[in-house]
């Protein structure tokens, strides 16, 4: 794991003095110090542009071969697999809870992925979806799943519908964030906030229930876990990862 080291803690002391023997007026001579400490918000990089390192394949103890990192992106190659490379989901190898996580991606034409959060891989779930809710990723234009609401780019996937639509054309850059903290969920897509729920309150739970995730009873149930880039079989570019815990 590759950390931005962007901490910087600057400690200015400040100090007053009185000059002369002490009067009733400016009371005993002192010495007042004043320490005012400065500090930029720390950054964890998720991927250092050229390599892998920090994540791995779902259930796996490497990442598919289809991923590739070079020249500051990660990208999911289907013509690999397609011709027999190793694939599948890529996850951290880190775990978080409450986080804020920022990255670019670009999808190709009529290609899906997603981006899921707090996902278990111990060996106990077959795919990360069993576990971890999804923003989803998708050319809303061409392909399929662009029908259907809550299915959309911004969307917490199959759950609640983007607020606003603000998805750039395919082939160019997005920005979007998550960020999970006391119970509160957002997505954001380029500047525009999309989704807002409270996770695991009774109406979190009455929605999953009446989802397609309501057959894997410890869907969205979980308070940490992984983050997973998905390999949906479609051409996906990812840039400039980092993630802070809160």
């Amino acid at each position: 794991m590759f950390r931005n080291n962007l901490s910087v803690a600057v400690l200015v002391s400040v100090a007053a003095w009185s000059c002369g023997p002490a009067t009733q007026e400016n009371g005993a001579s002192e010495e007042n110090i004043e320490e005012i400490i400065v500090t930029e918000e720390e950054w964890i990089s998720l991927f250092d542009g050229n390599s892998l390192t920090g994540w791995t394949g779902y259930g796996k103890d490497q990442p598919g071969e289809a991923w590739e990192a070079a020249d500051g992106v990660l990208y999911f190659n289907s013509a690999k697999k397609d011709e027999g490379a190793s694939a599948g989901d890529l996850v951290t190898r880190e775990s978080f809870g409450d986080f804020y996580l920022e990255l670019e991606w670009k999808i190709s034409e009529n290609g899906n992925s997603g981006i899921m959060f707090h996902v278990q891989d111990n060996g106990e779930y077959g795919a990360p979806y069993f576990t971890g809710p999804e923003y989803q990723l998708l050319d809303n234009d061409g392909h399929r799943d662009g029908q259907i609401v809550t299915h959309r780019t911004g969307d917490l996937y199959d759950l609640i519908e983007s607020s606003e639509e603000a998805a750039k054309p395919v082939g160019e850059w997005n920005k979007s964030e998550i960020r999970v903290e006391d119970g509160q969920l957002q997505f954001f897509l380029n500047g525009v906030k999309t989704v807002e729920a409270t996770l695991w309150d009774e109406q979190w739970k009455a929605m999953v229930a009446d989802s397609k995730f309501a057959q894997w009873e410890d869907f969205a149930t979980f308070k940490e876990g992984k983050i997973a880039l998905q390999d949906h079989n479609d051409d996906v570019w990812f840039r400039n990862i980092r993630i802070k815990r809160l």
